[in-house]
């Protein structure tokens, strides 16, 4: 049966779909990888053909998504709450929540923390971790945020993404395994790491 990744926030702007598919990428070599787009506006759906090499797809019924013949799913959220949240993080066997180092940004992901704990109550063994996002370097905000993020007793990953051009353009220009950024590429390859060892702790 397929491990299930669902990138989830409701504020838009923060990177899941660049995240989405770049961590898609870095399996692929070692497993059968899908990545789903459940967002209405399809933004990777539509993108599906830059990259032949994976199965990027959409699907209309959430119970499909188990049904779905691949070592590892990678799902893409809507940047806003839906009834739909609930039903698809009880699918799901992680939830990674990327957050730019913003106070509108912390506020906003507290609903999508609440969504998570409500959906681990009835599917105790689902993980779930916050990732730092599109950080500017050396910015005294971050380290205020991260105090913040720890306040809401969800893991905090290890793994920092910074606001890179390489990372922001990825998604035009084959994914970020391609790119000459090495500090890039080895950032998008710890935050998959560290969401492996989460998995499988």
């Amino acid at each position: 049966m397929a491990k299930i990744i669902t990138l989830a926030h409701q504020k838009g702007g923060v990177g899941k779909s660049t995240l989405a598919i770049n961590l898609a990428l870095c399996f692929q070599d070692q497993l059968s990888v899908a990545l789903v787009d459940t967002d209405l506006q399809g933004s990777l759906y539509h993108i599906r053909e830059d990259f032949p090499q994976l199965a990027i797809i959409g699907v209309d019924k959430l119970a499909d998504i188990r049904k779905l013949d691949y070592d590892l799913i990678i799902i893409d959220t809507p940047p806003y709450l839906s009834n739909r949240l609930t039903e698809l993080f009880l699918h799901s066997d992680f939830i990674l929540v990327p957050t730019k180092a913003g106070f509108f940004d912390v506020m906003a992901i507290q609903a999508t923390i609440a969504l998570i704990k409500d959906a681990q109550l009835k599917s105790p063994s689902l993980k779930a971790g916050i990732v730092r996002n599109m950080i500017k370097p050396r910015s005294g905000i971050t380290r205020d945020i991260t105090g913040l993020l720890l306040d809401l007793e969800t893991p905090l990953l290890q793994t920092i993404i910074h606001d890179r051009v390489s990372i922001a353009r990825s998604a035009i220009t084959s994914g970020i395994l391609n790119s000459d950024d090495q500090k890039a590429k080895d950032e998008i390859t710890a935050l998959a790491s560290e969401v492996v060892e989460l998995i499988s702790a």
